[in-house]
Protein backbone atom coordinates (compact mmCIF):
# COMPACT_ATOMS: atom_id res chain seq x y z
CA UNK A 1 0.00 0.00 0.00
CA UNK A 2 1.34 3.43 -0.89
CA UNK A 3 0.39 6.71 0.78
CA UNK A 4 1.38 9.97 -0.89
CA UNK A 5 1.62 13.10 1.25
CA UNK A 6 1.72 16.53 -0.40
CA UNK A 7 3.20 19.29 1.74
CA UNK A 8 0.99 22.32 1.19
CA UNK A 9 1.81 23.88 4.59
CA UNK A 10 4.41 26.35 3.33
CA UNK A 11 6.84 24.94 5.94
CA UNK A 12 9.27 22.04 6.20
CA UNK A 13 7.74 18.90 7.70
CA UNK A 14 9.97 16.52 9.66
CA UNK A 15 9.15 12.81 9.78
CA UNK A 16 8.74 11.29 13.24
CA UNK A 17 11.17 8.35 13.78
CA UNK A 18 8.30 6.04 14.84
CA UNK A 19 7.15 6.14 11.21
CA UNK A 20 10.00 3.80 10.32
CA UNK A 21 9.79 1.66 13.45
CA UNK A 22 6.14 0.91 12.67
CA UNK A 23 7.00 -0.62 9.30
CA UNK A 24 6.68 2.25 6.81
CA UNK A 25 9.38 2.85 4.23
CA UNK A 26 10.28 6.29 2.89
CA UNK A 27 13.09 8.80 2.81
CA UNK A 28 13.73 10.26 6.27
CA UNK A 29 14.67 13.73 5.03
CA UNK A 30 12.42 16.71 5.75
CA UNK A 31 9.54 17.23 3.33
CA UNK A 32 9.97 20.62 1.70
CA UNK A 33 7.03 22.92 0.88
CA UNK A 34 5.18 21.80 -2.29
CA UNK A 35 7.01 18.44 -2.24
CA UNK A 36 5.30 15.04 -2.49
CA UNK A 37 6.52 12.13 -0.40
CA UNK A 38 5.55 8.49 -0.88
CA UNK A 39 5.27 6.21 2.14
CA UNK A 40 5.14 2.45 1.52
CA UNK A 41 3.08 0.58 4.12
CA UNK A 42 2.80 -3.17 4.74
CA UNK A 43 0.26 -5.01 2.58
CA UNK A 44 -3.21 -5.18 4.08
CA UNK A 45 -2.78 -2.00 6.12
CA UNK A 46 -4.11 1.54 5.72
CA UNK A 47 -2.34 4.82 6.55
CA UNK A 48 -2.94 6.36 9.97
CA UNK A 49 -1.54 9.90 9.87
CA UNK A 50 -0.96 12.45 12.63
CA UNK A 51 0.72 15.85 12.29
CA UNK A 52 1.55 18.32 15.03
CA UNK A 53 3.44 21.56 15.50
CA UNK A 54 6.19 21.65 18.11
CA UNK A 55 6.52 25.40 17.56
CA UNK A 56 9.63 27.48 16.91
CA UNK A 57 12.87 25.53 16.79
CA UNK A 58 11.38 22.18 15.81
CA UNK A 59 8.32 22.95 13.69
CA UNK A 60 5.90 20.55 12.01
CA UNK A 61 6.27 16.80 12.35
CA UNK A 62 4.30 13.97 10.72
CA UNK A 63 3.79 10.39 11.84
CA UNK A 64 2.62 7.80 9.32
CA UNK A 65 1.76 4.43 10.80
CA UNK A 66 0.04 1.34 9.38
CA UNK A 67 -3.46 0.67 10.67
CA UNK A 68 -5.00 -2.78 10.50
CA UNK A 69 -8.58 -3.90 9.97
Amino acid sequence: MKFIYFNDTGRKVLIHPATFISGCASSDTAIEPLEERTFVLPEGSYPWVKMWDYGPGVGLQILVSPGWN
